[in-house]
């Protein structure tokens, strides 16, 4: 979910707050930056030297009144440790969803903060929670059938979940001729829940002995690249797409429409015009597609073949474009951590 900045919050949600907020960050010059439903600071903060901070330095933070914010909840987490990154998730309307993580540059300052602040009383009657965080956020998805491309196994996950931010798809270490796949999650919560749905559900993705289980280190570092076989989708001048075959064509509309839905941005609007037809079945396409909530329409050519398929080379166009502007997208909302 795709959440306002605070100065175009309604008016009528604790303006107090709000005024509030905005006066401190005039005056502390800190930035905070709002990505997908969740708000943060730092990650790095301004100054930081070197790679980021060592595993168990995050702690949870929960049962938060729900309209309070960075400029009471940074001030109190940074007194007993320095603060890498301050994430504080946030509903559409402007209110907090009652929970946020502090990653703190040590362990000690961590572990500081749980003794410090876990049942303390930010507000009377108002005692919140503080604990370590598992960071867990990446699940394997083992024996995924080799014919599954990425656009249908995001499309799937797209509709079966909540919150994925990347798939990455790796030939299977257990089965032959099968792929495993690395979902990561925007948040612990989300992942956890994915994972219930996904073992629940019943997913139409072929391979028999499908497994859904939170990804170990070790199995991380043996993963192999899924290598697909090499195809002549590559002409020289463009960037070259191969269109998704035709049951993924609905799949990938839907993928960038519902993407879209989330983000509040309105249903993509798109021409195609075919310029160039070459002897061996390859058409160039020029393409606009307006999306009415984004700032400036995405344009630009592509090349796609007709499969034989019953698809008209304008389908392919559309397909291919369709599946640009969703990576696209999806990669301005992925967050680095």
């Amino acid at each position: 979910q795709h959440s306002l900045p605070p100065q175009m919050w309604p008016n009528s949600i604790n303006q107090a707050s709000k005024t509030a907020l905005l006066a401190w960050e005039k005056e502390t010059g800190i930035e905070l930056v709002q990505i997908n439903g969740q708000r943060r600071y730092g990650g790095p903060p301004p100054g930081w030297v070197g790679g980021p901070p060592p595993a168990d330095t995050e702690v949870y933070i929960g049962k938060l009144p729900q309209d309070m914010y960075e400029n009471a909840l940074i001030p109190l987490f940074q007194s007993v440790g320095k603060l890498y990154e301050f994430r504080l998730m946030m509903t559409f309307s402007g209110l907090n969803r009652g929970f946020a993580y502090a990653r703190y540059s040590t362990q000690r300052g961590a572990r500081n903060a749980i003794a410090a602040f876990n049942n303390f009383q930010v507000r009377r009657g108002c005692a919140i929670v503080v604990c370590r965080s598992t960071q867990k956020r990446e699940l394997s998805l083992d024996g995924l059938a080799a014919s599954v491309s990425q656009e249908e196994l995001e499309a799937v996950l797209q509709r079966a979940t909540e919150g994925v931010f990347s798939v990455t798809l790796y030939a299977s270490p257990y089965q032959r001729q099968a792929k495993l796949a690395v979902l990561k999650y925007s948040s612990h919560q989300a992942a956890a829940l994915a994972k219930k749905a996904l073992t629940e559900g019943n997913l139409r993705l072929g391979g028999l002995g499908m497994k859904v289980e939170w990804l170990r280190p070790d199995l991380k570092q043996k993963l192999q690249p899924w290598k697909e076989t090499p195809s002549s989708s590559q002409m020289s001048g463009d960037q070259t797409l191969t269109a998704p075959k035709p049951s993924a064509l609905q799949n990938v509309l839907d993928l960038l429409n519902s993407l879209c839905w989330r983000r509040h941005l309105g249903t993509p609007v798109f021409l195609t015009k075919c310029l160039q037809v070459n002897p061996n079945g390859w058409m160039r396409f020029w393409y606009q597609v307006v999306i009415p909530g984004y700032p400036v329409p995405f344009s630009g050519f592509m090349w796609v073949r007709e499969d034989g398929q019953g698809r008209s080379g304008h389908e392919e166009a559309k397909a291919a474009v369709a599946l640009r502007i969703f990576r696209m997208l999806s990669k301005s909302m992925v967050s680095p951590h």
